[in-house]
């Protein structure tokens, strides 16, 4: 399944979409990218005058990249309009904060996919390839 296939059957619009591009993905991972743009609006309060990208949306690209787009790829065709991938955990280390402007990549590895539940091991790294999160994110596919 081609990049801009998986994109568009993602559940999310903007401002709410965190992937801009799938560099490659097969069977075991995935890598793909996403700049931020200054204008989102949670800039504006976090943090006052020196904004820095909060946690939970680093957390968010990492999701929507590493395990979502990858599910989607591994469901194949059988992803639909009635299938929804939903986190289930997370644990994730931050390490070096992310301002507006910067270009991300996250690199998600499959830890399992079985039962309807997929695990991966993801990192995000800047554009001077320096690690800014890591951890494990699970999410589980869901039929409405």
């Amino acid at each position: 399944m081609e990049s801009q296939k998986i994109i568009s059957k993602l559940p999310y619009s903007k401002p709410f979409l965190f992937v801009d591009e799938i560099v490659q993905i097969n069977e075991n991972g995935v890598e793909g990218t996403y700049t931020f743009d200054e204008n989102l609006d949670f800039y504006k309060g976090h943090f006052k005058d020196n904004p820095i990208t909060p946690g939970v949306i680093l957390t968010e690209v990492m999701a929507q990249i590493g395990l979502v787009c990858l599910g989607i790829f591994l469901l194949d065709y059988s992803f639909n309009r009635t299938t929804s991938i939903a986190l289930t955990s997370n644990e994730i280390e931050f390490l070096k904060p992310v301002f507006p402007k910067e270009k991300v990549t996250v690199i998600s590895e499959k830890v399992y996919f079985r039962f309807g539940k997929l695990k991966c091991k993801v990192k995000m790294k800047n554009e001077k390839g320096e690690e800014v999160c890591t951890g494990i994110i699970a999410g589980m596919v869901i039929s409405k």
